[in-house]
C-alpha cells in the first residue's frame, strides 16, 4: 500500500513538473522555454522534498508503533518475571527472619545458663539501697523520653534481674540519633542506642546498669540484641525504599562471642545488599588492644563489606594508614575537643592526614548553636548531638 503510494505522488510531482515546463511558455508568450524548464525542475524538487518529508514521518509512525509493541512486550516479560521471583524473595525473606529468630532464642537462652542458682532464687529480704554514682558512656547518651521515667531506685541485685528480664522479655528499646551532613542539615545516618524498659515501662537508664551488666557478663548479649534489632532496621528502610545509613556499636564482648558472630555472618552473607547500610563502631581503646582474633573478626567483616567508625577517641596521635588497613571509614570525634584552642593544631594536623583518604570526620556531641557554627567555620562534613536531635525511640519493624 505504502510503495502504491509513493508509485503515484512520483507520477503526480512527474506530470506537474513536465506539465509547467511545456505549458509555461504556452501559458506567457515569448518567456523563453529555458525558464519553463526552470519551473518545472523547481516543481519536482519540490515534490522530491515533500515526498522525502512524508516518508520520514511514516517511518517515524512506524518507528513508534514498534516501540509501543516492544514496551508491551517488556511489560508483559517483566510482569512474569516478577511473579517467577516474588516467591524467591519471599522464601529469602522468611529464612532472614527464622535466621534473626534463631540468634534471638541464641541470646536469650544464654541468660538462664548466666544465672547462679542464688540469683535464679533471690532473697525475700532483699531490700533497694541507694543508687550507685552515674558514669558517661559516649554510646549511651543520658537521654529519656518524657513519656517514660526513669525507674526507681534499685540495688544491684534488682537491676542485674531487671536486665535479664527485659532482654527475656524483649524489652531493650532501640532509639535512634540522626548523623546530619554539614553544612545542609540533611540526616545520612542514624546512631542506634539500647533502652532497657522495667516491667512497669519506666527505664533503666544506661549510667545505671552498663556497669552491672558488664561485670555480669551481659553487654555482650545486649549489644547483639541492638545488632540484630539494627538488621531488622535496615530491612525496614529497604522495604520502605530510605536510602539511610545505621551506626551501631560493636563491643570487643561481641567480637569475641564466637558462636554469635559465626552466625550473624552467615546472616549477612546471605543478605548482603544491607551490608552497605550498616556502619560498626569500635572504640579507640578497643581498636588498639584489639588482639589477632579481634582483627581476624574485623578482616572478615570487611571482606564482606561491611565499613567501620572510631569513636571514643581520647588521644590525637591517631595511626591513619592502621584506620584503613581495617576499613574504618569514619572518625568521630567530640565537640569539644574539636573546639579545644589547646589541641588546635593537633585537630588540624589530624585533619590533615585524613585529608584524600577517604575517612570521613564527625562532629560529634554538638548541643549549641555556637558550637555548630564554629564546627561549620571548619568545614567538617558531619555532625551529631542534642543540636540535631536526641536519641528518640525506633518504630517497631513491621
Amino acid at each position: 500500500m505504502a510503495a502504491l503510494a509513493d508509485l503515484l505522488h512520483g507520477l503526480a510531482v512527474a506530470t506537474a513538473a513536465v506539465a509547467v515546463a511545456v505549458g509555461l511558455p504556452e501559458l506567457r508568450p515569448g518567456t523563453d522555454p529555458a525558464v519553463g524548464w526552470i519551473a518545472g525542475g523547481l516543481v519536482l524538487l519540490a515534490g522530491v522534498v515533500v515526498d522525502r518529508n512524508r516518508r520520514q514521518a511514516r517511518r517515524q509512525r512506524e518507528t513508534l508503533r514498534r516501540l509501543d509493541r516492544l514496551q508491551k512486550s517488556v511489560d508483559g516479560l517483566a510482569e512474569r518475571l516478577d511473579r517467577r521471583i516474588a516467591p524467591a524473595e519471599e522464601a529469602v525473606t522468611h529464612e532472614t527472619v527464622l535466621q534473626e529468630v534463631k540468634l534471638l532464642h541464641t541470646l536469650v537462652a544464654r541468660l538462664a545458663e548466666s544465672r547462679s542458682p542464688e540469683e535464679r532464687e533471690p532473697p525475700p529480704d532483699a531490700m533497694p539501697a541507694p543508687q550507685a554514682p552515674r558514669f558517661p558512656d559516649s554510646r549511651f547518651p543520658d537521654s529519656r523520653p518524657a513519656a517514660l521515667a526513669e525507674s526507681p531506685p534499685m540495688d544491684e541485685a534488682a537491676v542485674l534481674e531487671a536486665v535479664r528480664d527485659a532482654l527475656a522479655a524483649d524489652r531493650i528499646d532501640i532509639h535512634l540519633q540522626p548523623i546530619v551532613s554539614l553544612p545542609q542539615r540533611k540526616h545520612r545516618f542514624f546512631e542506634v542506642f539500647s533502652r532497657v524498659r522495667a516491667a512497669d515501662g519506666s527505664l533503666i537508664l544506661p549510667d545505671r546498669y552498663l556497669e552491672i551488666a558488664e561485670r555480669a557478663g551481659l553487654m555482650a548479649t545486649i549489644d547483639n540484641l541492638l545488632l540484630v534489632r539494627c538488621i531488622q532496621l535496615i530491612r525496614e528502610t529497604e522495604r520502605r525504599q530510605h536510602a539511610i545509613g545505621f551506626f551501631c556499636n560493636m563491643s570487643a564482648a561481641t567480637l569475641s562471642d564466637a558462636e554469635f558472630m559465626r552466625q550473624f555472618l552467615d546472616l549477612m552473607v546471605r543478605n548482603q545488599s544491607l551490608v552497605p547500610k550498616l556502619v560498626f563502631e569500635l572504640s579507640q581503646q578497643e581498636l588498639r588492644a584489639g588482639g589477632a582474633v579481634t582483627m581476624g573478626i574485623l578482616s572478615q567483616l570487611a571482606r564482606i563489606g561491611f565499613r567501620f567508625s572510631m569513636d571514643r577517641v581520647t588521644d590525637l596521635d591517631i595511626d591513619v594508614d592502621a584506620l584503613l588497613r581495617h576499613e574504618i571509614r569514619y572518625l568521630k570525634l567530640d565537640c569539644s575537643l574539636l573546639l579545644d584552642p589547646a589541641l588546635a593544631s593537633s585537630v588540624e594536623d589530624v585533619r590533615r592526614r585524613l585529608d584524600g583518604t577517604g575517612i570521613d570526620l564527625i562532629a560529634e556531641k554538638i548541643e549549641t548553636e555556637a558550637q555548630l557554627d564554629a564546627i561549620l567555620r571548619s568545614g567538617i562534613d558531619f555532625g551529631q548531638g542534642y543540636r540535631f536531635g536526641e536519641p528518640r525511640p525506633a518504630r517497631k519493624p513491621s
